[in-house]
């Protein structure tokens, strides 16, 4: 038995026991359908890769996950237009209706499945935006499109003056997905405009993007709120509680994030720079909304908040010039040839890969050490971020060759010590410190 107000709607419908011309028409409407699905295919395989070609040369990998989605993406969104156009040129009997309506759902259904899962939303919220899709139109196409929301805006319950119902439930979840997908695809597809564009340098563009991504925000929000038709006076209260909530807890959350656009907009530290702030020396690799990422040598990535690198002293090797010269200490033995050291060195420089040819390296005499006389090799590098050290030690390396190689002494601390008798003559020396001091206690040497 059917029950009573099933009866009644599908007598509404018109879905009561099909006649011969609602068969025959029935007939047409499933050859129509089948006809709109073939062309879906045939407009997938014809246009689907050079959609495709075209999508990855004008958005590039920040959509990475619809390019090669675009076949069945063209397939089902040209299957969806063309049943959309067949179910509406003509007034069909509601046997054919219901036909074209679920394969014209069908067809809406996937598109929106393959749109989101493109834009590598959440598998839940694609196809919970899928199902949606698919029963809208379907109960649209037979007719019971307002027996499905009078439904279930009737289930709900009365909280003070306002009414919660699943109905504002599933339009609230559902208009969130939506325009969640609509950003995420529009932050991306400018993202990668901007990254084109050539009148900007690469901090320009990072604080172009993160302006034109906070505006896209703001945009959709406010569509959303007046899409869902809620109140913007409701919202006084909650900016007030916002405003205090910025000024006592989150005031170095927004610190860090005007510091961010700050150093953006002066462009004192930028992508790639090498940095020195306290014991934290590398890289930036990128300027975040709190804090600036920079990896080290060691490849560990210090996250510093953008307050600090706007109140602390920072040393930057790349601000202005990215040659950055390097200081390498060398002692050699007094009785060494010191022109010949000298030339030495400065051909272990030349000849390390990393050290520039312009500026020369230099080599400096510092001092006469306790030892050994103090040089200094003086080389410049234009890649500080490749590190310091490795430059030293390549240097010093083929340095130890060529003095191996030429017979010059790298000294080691020598220590004399000058043994006298208390009357003052001389009775031995051992290792120890040179001093012409009388040491005590020697008065009965041999």
């Amino acid at each position: 038995m059917i029950p009573p107000a099933l009866a009644s709607w599908l007598a509404e419908s018109g879905f009561g026991a099909p006649t011969a011309p609602d068969l025959v028409e029935a007939a047409v409407a499933g050859g129509i359908a089948i006809l709109a699905l073939a062309a879906g295919w045939l407009a997938g395989r014809r246009l689907g890769p050079p959609i495709a070609a075209f999508w990855q040369a004008r958005v590039g990998n920040h959509v990475e996950g619809l390019a090669h989605r675009m076949g069945a993406l063209v397939r089902h969104g040209s299957a969806a237009l063309l049943l959309a156009i067949a179910l509406n040129a003509w007034p069909w009997a509601a046997l054919a209706r219901a036909e074209l309506g679920f394969a014209l759902a069908s067809a809406s259904a996937m598109t929106m499945l393959v749109f989101m899962r493109g834009l590598h939303m959440p598998r839940w919220s694609a196809w919970a935006a899928a199902t949606a899709v698919f029963a809208a139109i379907l109960s649209h196409a037979i007719g019971g499109f307002n027996v499905i929301t009078g439904t279930l805006d009737r289930i709900g319950m009365d909280v003070g003056t306002r009414r919660i119902s699943l109905l504002a439930v599933v339009t609230i979840l559902i208009t969130a997905i939506a325009l969640y997908a609509a950003a995420r695809l529009a932050n991306r597809v400018i993202a990668h405009s901007i990254a084109q564009a050539r009148g900007f340098d690469a901090t320009q563009k990072l604080l172009v993007q993160k302006l034109a991504s906070i505006a896209v925000i703001v945009v959709v929000f406010f569509f959303g709120i007046d899409l869902l038709g809620i109140d913007l006076t409701s919202f006084a209260v909650f900016s007030g509680a916002m405003g205090l909530a910025v000024g006592f807890g989150l005031q170095k959350t927004v610190g860090n994030l005007i510091a961010g656009i700050i150093l953006l907009m002066d462009r004192s530290i930028k992508p790639g720079d090498v940095i020195v702030v306290g014991d934290s020396f590398g890289w930036v690799n990128k300027i975040g909304v709190r804090a600036v990422s920079v990896i080290t040598r060691d490849g560990e990535e210090h996250l510093i908040p953008n307050e600090n690198l706007m109140t602390q002293e920072v040393e930057n090797w790349s601000f202005s010039d990215r040659n950055v010269r390097v200081r390498i200490p060398v002692g050699i033995a007094y009785e060494s040839d010191v022109k010949l050291a000298q030339k030495l060195m400065l051909e272990a420089a030349l000849e390390s890969p990393r050290v520039l040819q312009s500026p020369r390296p230099n080599v400096w005499m510092t001092s006469f050490g306790d030892y050994a006389l103090e040089h200094e090799i003086l080389a410049w590098i234009s890649d500080p971020e490749g590190g310091v050290g490795n430059v030293k030690s390549d240097v010093l390396n083929r340095l130890w060759v060529k003095f191996q190689e030429h017979g010059i002494e790298i000294p080691f601390p020598q220590q004399v010590l000058h043994f006298r008798s208390s009357k003052g003559d001389r009775i031995g020396s051992v290792a120890g410190v040179r001093s012409e001091t009388p040491v005590g206690g020697l008065e009965d040497a041999p």
